[in-house]
């Protein structure tokens, strides 16, 4: 689908130059000599590098379909991860190298979205807020409520993250996702 590079978005994904660009920064100029033109500043999302591209505002660019699909996440082994349809019970593998360190965030039967393209998994999408087990916390020590400070305490994913002093081992807390930072306890 043809749009003009005035609604080129952060997050966005144009097919551009024979490859699927995902859009990092958007600057759009208007100098006060010639003409309008945005400054777009995307990664391959195949090949995996950068490109720093000018159009000018009259321009249009192909924005690429992406389709998304809820699956299960069910298992990982050394090259794949493993996803179920939640509806069609039908199986799909993931290479580890377009999950990348998403992968590391999964847990059995957590709901993702996967984004096709061309019936190809591009990339996979993590709910924004997943609950996670706390294997080790350090003792909180007295005195220390005064201040905002966090500890580190290790997940049973194997991630460590910083939690308030009040979170204890056996613990189950709530993680965002996207920044890997605690939110509350459960």
């Amino acid at each position: 689908m043809k749009i003009n590079v005035t609604e080129i978005r952060v997050g966005m994904i144009i097919d551009y130059k024979n490859d699927l660009w995902e859009v990092l920064k958007t600057n759009h100029v208007k100098p006060g000599k010639g003409g309008a033109f945005a400054q777009v500043e995307m990664k391959s999302v195949i090949k995996n590098t950068k490109l720093n591209e000018r159009f000018r505002s009259s321009e249009t660019v192909e924005k690429a379909l992406i389709e998304e699909i809820k699956y299960k996440y069910i298992y990982s082994d050394e090259d794949d991860f493993h996803f179920m349809h939640p509806d069609t019970f039908e199986q799909i593998n993931i290479k580890r190298n377009i999950v990348g360190e998403k992968g590391r965030m999964l847990k059995e039967d957590l709901e993702i979205s996967i984004n096709f393209y061309n019936e190809v998994p591009l990339s996979i999408t993590l709910p924004n807020q997943v609950a996670y087990k706390i294997i080790s916390t350090d003792v909180a020590l007295k005195g220390q409520t005064a201040s905002s400070s966090y500890k580190p305490a290790k997940l049973d994913n194997g991630l460590n993250v910083q939690v308030p002093p009040f979170i204890e081992n056996e613990d189950t807390i709530i993680i965002d996702t996207r920044t890997l930072e605690y939110i509350k306890k459960l």
